[in-house]
């Protein structure tokens, strides 16, 4: 059964995330963020792993805190589903286009996190969501998921096309990283022993 379910509670915030890596994209997310909500709506259904997340935070300060903590939240789930990550493919790649915006993403399960991002946003704010955000949820993520992570912009016009694609982008690359694959029989996709 690979699904995990973590608690995460600092000064901060009060956040709880449930995800199933074996699921169907079935998707619940209330952060109090709605267009982060909206990301993360799109994270599940595309990677399909069920994804649950409920957030607490200092959104009277920013949204900051609150968005850098679900990702750290998200990546500790991921982990910890992943368990010793026998049998899974390890690594994704995809690219996606939306509209106007195309956004790569190539990631590998590795267990060393590293984050290179190559995509900017022609405004600073989509409505009221702070788009230097975007990096921060990522970067949670890869740093807690243990993911080397790459996430590069081909183009993009509109701020919330390129943050949509690149949260699609991602969910896609992850959907084929951690599906099992039928050749591995179980085995270890490293030949160093561990991941």
């Amino acid at each position: 059964m690979r699904k995990a379910t973590i608690t995460r509670n600092t000064a901060e915030t009060e956040i709880s995330v449930t995800l199933n890596l074996d699921g169907t994209g079935v998707y619940s997310n209330e952060t109090g963020v709605g267009f982060f909500d909206h990301m993360l709506d799109q994270l599940s259904r595309h990677s399909l792993i069920d994804l649950t997340v409920r957030a607490k935070g200092d959104l009277h300060i920013d949204d900051h805190h609150t968005v850098e903590d679900t990702g750290i939240a998200i990546g500790q789930a991921l982990t910890r589903a992943l368990g010793d990550k026998r049998g899974i493919r390890r690594y994704g790649h995809f690219v996606l286009a939306m509209d106007d915006a195309q956004v790569a993403c190539a990631l590998d399960l590795s267990a060393r996190p590293f984050l290179v991002w190559n995509l900017d946003f022609p405004t600073a704010r989509i409505g009221a969501f702070d788009t230097e955000l975007v990096r921060e949820f990522f970067q949670g993520l890869a740093t807690h998921g243990g993911i080397t992570l790459h996430v590069d912009k081909v183009h993009g016009l509109n701020g919330h096309h390129i943050a949509e694609a690149a949260f699609k982008a991602v969910a896609r690359a992850l959907r084929m990283a951690v599906e099992p694959d039928p050749r591995m029989a179980g085995a270890l996709p490293s030949t160093k022993g561990a991941l």
